[in-house]
């Protein structure tokens, strides 16, 4: 159950701890059914990391193995049919993971042989991570339309939608929030921010958003802009790396390598008008490691990038 607070007669938070973060959101406008609207919120949260999550034992789940976790299970045994909702997310992680730039939904097992930000980090040797390679396939994931069945053909193939489900599941409150009319408010998903109508604040409907320093403490920007509404997503190497004989590992890895991606970009916050493509396109434009031509378009708004020397350039943003 989330905390419901009343910050003034205008505007009602709610904080909430799901999927591995803590998450907050906020409503603008005078109504009486804000509280409720808030506790359903926070109810849609819980199922939906209960179908999506791999991070839980048997014994943890309200509703027992998790969809998602299903699959794994079966690795190299037979296929799952799985829910609408958790195959169409299934299905464009997968596809997205086949264009080959970066991002990947079946990395779990490469992830967590380095376990950059865990306990146990360590930089393993070639051998073990091409083993670990021949695990992240994502051309072994057979998906059946008329069953909605997917089926991953090695055993030890590992499914994660850790990458792409929190923005998945702010579209899906956005959805729930605009069903019941609400005027305007803000979804922060442990970061993943996803602004919902006009805000009510300006004139001009823009939304203020920091884009954080890389060098500093979290919540100290290098950058501001004024956006309408989006969703805003950062990837970047400053959060969690490893350090053996003077050299950074950070949580990144390619999957096109198996190591750490090698790049000059510190960050990247990319502006959308889906949070769920927010959250595929930051990876898109980290891994690219610089701006992308013909990038910006109707639904991808612009981005940020901060450079290990301190830079910042912006694409798209005329706001």
């Amino acid at each position: 159950m989330g905390i419901i607070k009343y910050i003034s007669t205008d505007q009602v938070s709610a904080s909430h701890k799901a999927m591995g973060t803590h998450m907050t959101f906020q409503i603008f406008g005078t109504r009486e059914d804000t509280e409720g609207i808030l506790q359903q919120t926070c109810d849609l949260v819980d199922h939906f990391e209960d179908i999506l999550t791999v991070n839980r034992k048997p014994d943890d789940a309200r509703y027992g193995l998790s969809e998602v976790t299903r699959v794994n299970d079966a690795a190299g045994k037979e296929p799952v049919q799985v829910s609408s909702p958790v195959y169409g997310l299934i299905k464009l992680a997968v596809e997205t993971s086949r264009e080959n730039f970066g991002f990947n939904a079946l990395i779990g097992p490469l992830v967590k042989l380095w376990s950059i930000g865990f306990k146990g980090a360590r930089v393993p040797d070639e051998r073990e991570i091409k083993e670990k390679m021949d695990l992240i396939n994502p051309w072994m994931v057979e998906l059946n339309d008329d069953d909605h069945s997917v089926f991953l053909k090695k055993a030890g193939m590992e499914l994660d939608l850790g990458g792409i489900a929190k923005g998945w599941t702010a579209d899906r409150i956005r959805d729930l929030w605009r069903a019941y009319g609400v005027e305007a408010g803000i979804i922060n998903l442990g970061g993943n921010v996803l602004f919902v109508n006009p805000c009510p604040k300006r004139a001009n409907g823009m939304w203020t958003v920091g884009v954080q320093d890389p060098i500093k403490p979290r919540g100290e920007n290098i950058d501001a802009v004024m956006i309408p509404e989006c969703s805003v997503v950062t990837s970047g190497t400053y959060e969690r790396y490893l350090e053996v004989d003077g050299h950074k590992y950070h949580h990144l890895i390619d999957s096109r390598t198996g190591y750490p991606v090698e790049t000059k970009v510190a960050g990247v916050t990319t502006f959308t008008k889906n949070s769920v493509d927010a959250e595929i396109e930051c990876k898109r434009c980290f891994f690219a490691g610089a701006p992308i031509n013909g990038w910006v378009n109707d639904q991808r708004l612009g981005a940020v990038y901060v450079y290990n020397d301190e830079t910042v350039e912006q694409v798209g943003l005329k706001y």
